[in-house]
């Protein structure tokens, strides 16, 4: 019922949601620019250039792949473009080795996939009336990678404690993770995991209640909107399915 009143409109929330986290990125690195240029410059000791030279590539490089994605042209030389930006920023930001920034990361770079899945369009066959081998077709093992780098997200948001909630919370959640891993019950665990995923972001990072010339909102506004982007990624799960390496897919074979 969901997927027939939100059929037209889901793709494009799904994509606007999944390229949030460039965009708020992007606009922050104009605001922000001396203070990005100096951390740069401070953790690398590279100078003014380079490090002026790193800020504008994230801006013009987040920004130009926003804007790509959100008008549908050259949308697969946009991904390989936030791909990029994300390996630079991973390294540039010392991401590498704080495991649960990584995990988001690899997480952002599934939804990513996905939307490089949905770019290739399945179905326009260059030969007409002649099916396409969809196991061996690369949107569908896309589609794998990016449902698994997905749940990443999901493992940076286990408590572990003995309360109640703690435990019924990571119970539930992880089942949701397997499931939408695997491609079982795909897009009833996906919107799931969106529904809760988003009242979580919201009552966790609650950026707007804090002053903006306090550091907490800019890290609160920064894993709210990264996981925004996750959101979307899910959102584009619920839209096009599993794809072809799932269980769902098997059994309808």
């Amino acid at each position: 019922q969901f997927l027939r009143v939100t059929k037209q409109y889901l793709p494009h929330v799904a994509r606007l949601c999944l390229i949030s986290t460039f965009l708020e990125d992007g606009v922050r690195m104009w605001f922000q620019w001396g203070e990005q240029r100096d951390y740069i410059d401070t953790t690398w000791g590279c100078g003014y250039a380079l490090a002026s030279a790193f800020v504008l590539l994230n801006l013009l490089g987040q920004l130009t792949g926003c804007i790509l994605v959100l008008s549908r042209n050259l949308v697969q030389y946009a991904c390989f473009g936030l791909f990029g930006i994300i390996a630079l920023q991973t390294i540039a930001y010392s991401i590498l080795w704080d495991l649960k920034f990584l995990m988001r990361n690899l997480a952002l770079g599934g939804g990513l996939l996905l939307l490089l899945a949905e770019s290739r369009s399945e179905g326009k066959s260059m030969f007409a009336g002649v099916p396409s081998m969809r196991e061996s077709s690369p949107r569908q093992y896309m589609q794998l990678g990016g449902r698994v780098l997905l749940v990443l997200m999901f493992l940076t948001l286990l408590h572990f404690d003995a309360g109640f909630f703690s435990i019924l919370q990571n119970i539930v959640g992880t089942a949701l993770m397997i499931l939408v891993a695997i491609g079982f019950k795909t897009k009833l665990a996906a919107l799931t995991l969106v529904v809760w995923l988003f009242a979580i972001n919201v009552y966790f990072n609650a950026f707007w209640t804090i002053p903006v010339y306090k550091p907490m909102h800019d890290f609160l506004k920064y894993d709210f909107f990264q996981t925004m982007s996750v959101i979307g990624g899910l959102l584009l799960v619920v839209a096009l399915g599993p794809g072809g390496v799932s269980m769902d897919e098997k059994k309808k074979e």
